[in-house]
């Protein structure tokens, strides 16, 4: 079917922004179809950017050929104006607590997020001349945003919609049902009661970075022991002192307990120390078997959260799918267990579930809900295609960054002969870093910027944290497995393109544990060899799974089918190429600059293979682990 075509005779091209809180973005759709998208982070190199994202909105339009001036709508992905609502009544509401707070806040909305109209226009301005009286600028509500993004690109003609997040500007949580080119709010869950935020206390009670470091505090929770008696009684404790659950999911939070809603910080301190026996941990302070079972226990309290709302979605709409976004979307491991679950047939998840998808989500839901453009959907084709949304370069970016830096390579002619020589690299134990193709959009590499390895050498989980990610040794690795053989390696029977769920290795691939293991320190269990696959393998035999199709990424496939023809096995390690506190590289610069300051074997972009032993000293001392802030 061809797109739809504006009124006077053309396409529509709409530019969706999300910016100013964390995570910035921009994507680009024409008609129905996404052509473009990026976060900002990728292109200043400062991990989770909240800044206006004009690099972003460069690449989308200049990747497309487009003028300012031909955008059909700009879209920002929430309302503001509520969002200040929401702020002057909860400093009324909690008042006088939070007054410095209070005060430091307001001036900045003041000078800038009220006036965020102007603000945005004055951006665009810098990038490209227009009209300003004639652009249309629209400001959808942050959660149907996030709906958006997760029901018009899924491959549903009808499903439900969970989002789940911090918070937007009153609802925390929202369940949605989406039909055709429509989506319909029906239930929320309003500020400050939120299962993104009281997953972040935790985050931040543990020590990790609040909106950064949930992802952190997921990898941790499988270290506690789930046999422990102190696991339950924490379990007990958050649900007795902290949060209410009800049987639809809808939650209550002790604001005793919390100062999210007017102070400077996640939690009462003191509180939070009383009721759990220990003091906040620092940031890089020593990891307790009690930090690893509390982990454990609110991870199974927002699991516990999760499928109640999933259930309420599903008896709300009587829908066979689900559709998920929000940053909460993102805990894999809450995914898999709502897969598995049953509630819905199929399940399909934005793979840039948190703010920056939000930006596609608006641009959407301008041009189906406000333009009111038909949609298509024929319950098998997923529009993200992959996710490989963002910027690309060619033989001549990668031979001037080979010139600039005094590199070495070895170019090969064909895909056949890269993919035979890198297969042998990975059989032979070396981790290489794989830069290809169009960026991946959203936090996960899927293959185009990715550090692979071989997943069944017992030693590359260590490596790969401790030499090249230069991160905590907990943190697990994911495969990238062929869609084909999943089975064969993993409980699980779907597809999982964009790493956003947990299986289980198969039983008969896993080792046997010695008695007591659940009860050993966290180190000693660490690098204990659980299965034939233990460089991919969870403390308790789960992965966070990609699956691999021809279709969206065929060098991808072929390089891991081609390792599969040498060595029996169609799986490899597959990690984010960067490091610790680092956004993922983006352009050439990026991939060699890292490639040399860690302790990577070879370096692949397009067909140019470098290897490590051949390169001119790097001629930058600075230690990479001291080069970007916590993550």
């Amino acid at each position: 079917m061809l797109f739809e075509t504006h009124e006077n005779g053309r396409v529509m091209y709409i530019l969706g922004i999300s910016a100013y809180y964390h995570d910035s973005a921009a994507a680009i759709i024409k008609d129905d179809k996404i052509l473009s998208a990026a976060q900002e982070e990728r292109f200043t190199r400062k991990k989770h950017d909240p800044s206006f994202p004009s690099n972003a909105v460069r690449f989308c339009l200049s990747n497309e050929g487009i003028a300012v001036d031909e955008l059909d709508a700009v879209v920002f992905y929430d309302k503001p104006l509520l969002k200040f609502e929401r702020l002057l009544e909860t400093y009324y509401a909690f008042a006088p607590k939070g007054f410095n707070s209070f005060s430091s806040a307001i001036p900045v909305w003041i000078k800038e997020k009220l006036m965020l109209k102007k603000l945005i226009l004055d951006e665009l301005s810098s990038i490209g001349s227009f009209d300003k009286n004639k652009v249309k600028l629209l400001f959808p509500e942050h959660h149907l945003s996030h709906a958006g993004s997760a029901f018009f690109p899924s491959p549903f003609y009808e499903s439900a919609i969970l989002t789940i997040d911090g918070v937007g500007e009153w609802a925390t949580a929202s369940i949605c049902h989406g039909e055709g080119n429509k989506i319909k709010i029906i239930k929320e869950l309003e500020f400050p009661h939120s299962v993104g935020l009281l997953y972040t206390a935790f985050t931040y009670y543990l020590g990790f970075k609040v909106n950064s470091g949930e992802y952190k505090l997921m990898g941790l929770a499988p270290y506690g022991d789930p046999q422990s008696d102190r696991v339950e009684k924490y379990i007990d404790t958050i649900k007795k002192e902290l949060v209410d659950i009800s049987d639809d999911g809808s939650i209550w939070l002790n604001q005793d307990y919390f100062d999210y809603a007017t102070g400077l910080r996640m939690v009462n301190e003191n509180k939070w120390r009383d009721l759990f026996g220990f003091p906040v941990r620092k940031p890089e302070g020593e990891l307790l078997a009690e930090h690893c079972d509390l982990a454990l226990a609110i991870q199974k309290v927002t699991e516990e959260t999760v499928l109640k709302m999933a259930a309420e979605a599903k008896r709300l709409t009587g829908s066979r799918n689900i559709c998920l976004a929000g940053g909460v979307a993102l805990n894999c491991v809450a995914n898999g267990k709502l897969l598995r679950e049953g509630i819905f047939n199929d399940m399909w998840i934005q793979p840039a579930a948190g703010d920056a998808g939000g930006a596609l989500g608006a641009a959407y839901c301008a041009y189906h809900i406000y333009f009111d453009k038909p949609r298509t959907a024929d319950n098998k084709t997923d529009k993200m295609r992959g996710s490989y949304l963002g910027p690309q370069f060619s033989d001549l970016d990668i031979q001037l960054t080979e010139k600039r830096y005094k590199g070495v390579s070895t170019y090969f002619e064909n895909t056949e002969d890269l993919c035979r020589t890198v297969a042998g690299l990975l059989d032979e134990g070396k981790v290489v870093g794989w830069f290809q193709g169009r960026m991946e959009w959203g936090p996960r590499a899927l293959g185009n910027r990715s550090i692979i390895s071989d997943a069944r050498k017992p030693d590359i989980q260590k490596k790969l944290n401790l030499k090249i990610k230069f991160r905590e040794g907990f943190r697990p690795f994911a495969p990238s497995v062929l869609i084909d053989d999943v089975g064969v390696y993993f409980d699980f029977e779907k597809s999982s393109p964009y790493m956003l769920l947990i299986a289980d290795v198969k039983p008969e691939r896993r080792k046997p544990l010695p008695e007591g293991y659940h009860a050993l320190p966290w180190r000693d269990k660490l690098y204990y060899l659980r299965s034939d696959l233990p460089a991919i393998t969870h403390i308790d035999y789960s992965a966070r799974l990609q699956t691999v199709h021809r279709d969206t990424n065929p060098l991808y496939w072929q390089l891991i089918n081609t390792f599969k023809e040498r060595t029996g096995y169609g799986v490899i390690v597959n990690t984010s190429f960067n490091v610790r506190g680092e956004p993922i590289v983006c352009n050439p610069d990026d991939a060699y600059r890292c490639f040399m300051r860690t302790e990577m074997d070879y370096l692949v972009m397009g067909r140019f293979v470098f290897d490590k032993e051949k390169q001119p000293e790097w001629p930058e001392k600075v230690d990479e682990k001291d080069l970007h802030g916590i993550d």
